[in-house]
């Protein structure tokens, strides 16, 4: 094994064989910090991951006034609510490349009463917000792009929420209605979403609504085309357990799948909030044996088998299926993605350059990929974009490829900075 800031080489490996549990979730972490803001009173958040976008996330609510001691040792939060007042007069705010936090932070500065800018990195200036900002305007607040162009920045002239129905496209982002939905109990009247179009990552909606019912609000979901919060509720503050984060046990589950080994990851079952523990349903689909308990789920390696799946739901957990694609027999197709498009990067191009750079035969549609695996791959330096995800998928493939050497690795501080430091710990050099 080489490392350096440059680049990571990934020993190859036997069967892998272990009991892990990832950091927090990164999805719920950012949800919970946001509703423990709101709340009235002091919240405990547990389990709190300690990661680039969590950070950008609460040093954003302390510039909006509100009091938040992390530490990470104890991967704990302290969040002192603002009752749904933001304290502060005006804010400029910068979220990197966090998509959740600076959506989710879009609709929260409409609670205000003051001028907010929102901004992000080179990638996040390219990112769409536009429908957000147009359903916030149909509730009565005044928001745009600076530039004119629907990316960020974001300008809020708040003066509350004044509330109502809005519509709202669901095709590119669900953290738009999620930003809406957490919002919304503190609006002067309720607040409805309707959906136009069909909405992407449907569970992570619900991962909203089951984090904001655990802080004491309800909102109704009818069939995710109308989403409806009553005024007047307001958020408690609690003490929070999160879990696990689901998208990156995708990558240890895999390394059991392609190595042929055993991963135990604690911590998540099938009830978990977050549906991209759907992933395994994918290895089981591709020849893995799962198995399940209450507090713990194990995939265990199997000859693998080329599948056809559409993950738009878990969408997240592309990159990682499509390179287990490659270790399969037959060809494995991933549609109904076209959104990823506009993620950190465009995950599906970025997704079949770095499978053709190895050597593997991919066909690209407009919403996925078809993957057409080999038996002689090559070496290769995967480039990973500035995405984590990129970089901790890729990953895996070194573990059965020579040669594999990942590129910028320190990208993975978004939501895992220890990933490799923890894959290389399962490992069974060969």
């Amino acid at each position: 094994m080489k490392a350096n800031p440059e680049l990571v080489e990934i020993p190859l490996s036997g069967p892998v064989e272990a009991v892990v549990q990832p950091p927090g979730s990164k999805s719920i972490t950012n949800r919970a910090l946001v509703c423990a803001a709101l709340a009235e009173g002091e919240s405990l958040l547990t389990g709190v991951l300690d990661s680039e976008d969590t950070q950008v996330m609460m040093e954003a609510l302390r510039r909006l006034g509100i009091r938040v001691e992390h530490d990470p040792e104890r991967r704990e939060a302290r969040v002192i609510g603002c009752g749904g007042k933001i304290p502060a007069p005006s804010a400029e705010l910068y979220l990197s490349n966090s998509g959740t936090s600076l959506r989710f932070l879009t609709a929260v500065c409409a609670l205000g009463r003051g001028r907010f800018r929102l901004d992000g990195n080179a990638r996040m200036r390219e990112r769409p917000i536009q429908d957000l900002v147009e359903a916030l305007n149909r509730l009565g607040v005044k928001a745009w792009t600076e530039y004119g162009n629907g990316c960020p920045p974001v300008i809020v002239e708040a003066d509350g929420l004044p509330g109502g129905t809005t519509e709202i496209s669901g095709e590119i982002s669900s953290q738009f209605v999620s930003g809406l939905l957490m919002a919304a109990p503190y609006a002067a009247a309720d607040v409805e979403l309707v959906i136009r179009g069909d909405l992407v990552s449907k569970p992570y909606v619900d991962m909203t609504l089951g984090v904001m019912r655990a802080f004491g609000v309800t909102g109704s979901n009818t069939n995710y085309q109308r989403l409806h919060v009553a005024a007047g509720q307001r958020y408690q503050a609690q003490e929070y357990a999160i879990e696990p984060d689901a998208s990156a046990a995708t990558y240890f589950f895999a390394a059991a799948a392609v190595t042929g080994g055993r991963i135990t990851v604690t911590g998540l079952s099938w009830n978990s909030l977050q549906g991209d523990v759907a992933f395994c349903r994918c290895l089981e689909q591709m020849g893995c044996e799962v198995t399940a308990a209450d507090d713990r789920l194990t995939v265990t390696g199997k000859p693998l088998r080329g599948i056809s799946v559409d993950m738009n739901a878990i969408s997240d957990t592309v990159p990682t299926l499509g390179v287990v694609a490659l270790f399969a027999e037959g060809p494995t197709e991933i549609r109904g993605v076209r959104h990823i498009r506009f993620k950190e990067t465009d995950r599906i191009a970025a997704l079949a350059t770095e499978l053709r750079r190895l050597g593997a035969k991919v066909d690209e549609f407009d919403d996925g990929l078809r993957i057409i695996p080999r038996t002689d791959y090559q070496p290769a330096a995967i480039h990973t974009y500035n995405d984590h995800r990129m970089a901790m998928s890729f990953a895996i493939a070194g573990l059965r490829i020579p040669g594999v050497k990942i590129l910028d690795p320190g990208c993975t501080a978004k939501t895992y900075p220890r990933f490799f430091e923890d894959l290389f710990g399962i490992l069974r050099p060969r």
